[in-house]
């Protein structure tokens, strides 16, 4: 989830920075250049953290950080079970 606090011209800007990035890892993927794959990813990360997607938190209300944690590693285990049972 996006930082909530950006303001929407520059989430707007991020989010299309992002998706440039994201389109590059795929074209570079194509071409088996792996050194502008590495590059292309880089471009992804950066606009990740931009935008608050990865890095610090921006939020304030002392909630631990899960992203990037498997959903059966974290308090929502048993919610994530349930719901993976549902979609069977």
């Amino acid at each position: 989830m996006a930082n909530p606090h950006l303001r929407e011209d520059e989430r707007s800007k991020l989010v299309s920075r992002l998706m440039g990035a994201r389109r590059a890892v795929r074209e570079t993927k194509a071409h088996a250049d792996a050194a502008a794959e590495a590059i292309a990813h880089r471009a992804v990360d950066r606009a990740k953290r931009a935008l608050g997607e990865r890095g610090p938190v921006w939020w304030k209300d002392g909630a631990p950080d899960l992203n990037r944690h498997m959903a059966k590693n974290t308090p929502y285990a048993a919610w994530y079970a349930d719901s993976s049972r549902s979609r069977r």
